[in-house]
């Protein structure tokens, strides 16, 4: 366009050009150097590009995944489709966590990577010794988590940080849903999406509504739900086949809650329109839960901390001291008030009161859970210092109010940072400058 002698170039075509001299330079400006290094580009994504060789190690990886699961492979025009498109959201996501100045710190991905292994009941080696087995490098391996971990920082960043959920929606939840009051059924749900753009037209969302209406009657007649959910699925759960895994009602999106409640065993729901397009669901399985029974504590402590003057070994010391003291007769909680670091506590004797799991950090619990009724334990470090722990009662007790209430505000956050992030998603790569060459 030009207005007088001036002339006002579009942006979308500055970026094009900038990318098109970018592409050249790497593939011919230095092509007899750089040539075999580089290779063929699958897709410009921004100021970045994805090599074709990225491209087959991934759709390689997820080949064999499909494979391992028994599940028929779609086409491979198809799955390239589907995997590169992933690459792209990834590649989108992971730029602007570079711009934000999200990183993820060597100390953060090896920490990460031990609490793997632990919850697999393995020793770091061991669990390097096991991804080597099944075909997979342990750097492949912290690269992929240290992607996953960036992004769920962005996402938290940019999405979770909006969501607030209130004691209202809790309540109104609980008293508006027969469900919650059915000991917490959960389903089983496979989902395939079938994307509309913002800013679609009519024929366009026409287009998309009729091939999610031929899904729905082919998925009826039989047809393979995982395999076209892989096929077919723009919902970033489709190289999973589209698998939701298992949810109570509270965990499902609210647009589906009406159509799961009455949907049986193997239903394919009619599909559902939101702004990300049209959602398709099918009830895999459906099972009960039993009430949540949890062991509650009533805990003292006396907490020493450690600063310049008193360190680790002096801590210790002072509190066998008072170990010592409290067997030859002396009043723990006098004891307590006197002495311990922890002021708020102190005031009351040094009691925590009753605590439930997870309402104290992990080695005290761990050191707490050890003991006898009114057994003292040795000196325990935490990242507050160190604790002499004495376990006064524990009792049984049945939670299943509260931890519905729990778990109704974690399902409305959750679902609420699900519908969120696929808006979100959405409109990064609508917005996005990405040329494909395949």
């Amino acid at each position: 366009m030009v207005i007088g002698n001036l002339k006002i170039i579009d942006q979308n075509t500055i970026k094009k050009a900038i990318i098109s001299l970018m592409i050249y330079s790497l593939l011919f400006g230095s092509f007899l150097v750089r040539a075999e290094v580089l290779g063929k580009i699958a897709a410009v994504v921004e100021d970045d590009v994805i090599l074709e060789q990225e491209l087959d190690r991934e759709v390689s990886t997820i080949t064999q995944r499909i494979q391992a699961s028994k599940t028929q492979m779609p086409p491979e025009y198809i799955l390239r489709k589907q995997v590169l498109e992933k690459m792209i959201i990834d590649k989108l996501q992971r730029q602007l966590a570079e711009r934000a100045g999200i990183t993820v710190t060597e100390e953060m991905l090896n920490n990460s990577a031990a609490d793997i292994a632990q919850r697999n009941n393995m020793t770091l080696q061991q669990f390097r010794a096991e991804l080597e087995r099944q075909g997979m490098s342990y750097k492949n391996f912290l690269d992929n988590m240290r992607n996953e971990i960036i992004i769920n920082q962005l996402r938290s960043r940019e999405i979770g940080g909006r969501i607030k959920v209130t004691d209202r929606e809790v309540d109104h939840y609980m008293e508006t849903q027969e469900q919650i009051g059915n000991e917490a059924v959960q389903y089983h749900l496979g989902h395939i999406l079938i994307a509309v753009k913002e800013a679609a037209s009519a024929a366009d969302i026409q287009k998309a509504q009729s091939k999610a209406d031929d899904l729905v009657r082919k998925l009826r007649a039989g047809q393979d739900f995982t395999q076209t959910a892989l096929s077919d699925s723009d919902d970033d759960n489709a190289l999973k086949g589209g698998d939701l895994g298992w949810r109570t009602i509270n965990d499902i999106p609210t647009l589906f809650t009406d159509k799961v409640s009455k949907m049986s065993t193997g239903e394919v729901a009619d599909p559902v329109r939101s702004p990300s397009g049209f959602h398709i669901i099918k009830m895999l399985e459906v099972k009960g839960l039993d009430n949540h029974i949890i062991t509650k504590t009533k805990v003292r402590h006396i907490l020493i901390k450690t600063n310049e003057l008193i360190d680790d070994e002096e801590a210790q010391k002072r509190l066998l001291a008072l170990k010592a003291r409290i067997a030859d007769g002396d009043d723990f909680a006098a004891l307590a008030r006197a002495h311990s670091d922890d002021k708020g506590s102190a005031l009351k004797g040094g009691s925590l009161d009753w605590v439930g799991p997870g309402d104290l950090v992990k080695p005290f619990e761990e050191a707490m859970g050890k003991l006898d009724i009114n057994q003292i334990s040795e000196p325990v470090q935490t990242q507050f210092g160190w604790h002499l722990i004495q376990v006064l009662a524990r009792e049984n007790k049945d939670d299943s109010l509260e931890h519905k209430k729990n778990m109704v505000r974690d399902a409305i956050r959750k679902r609420k940072i699900e519908e969120e992030t696929e808006l979100w998603m959405r409109r990064l790569r609508d917005e996005a400058y990405v040329e494909i060459y395949q």
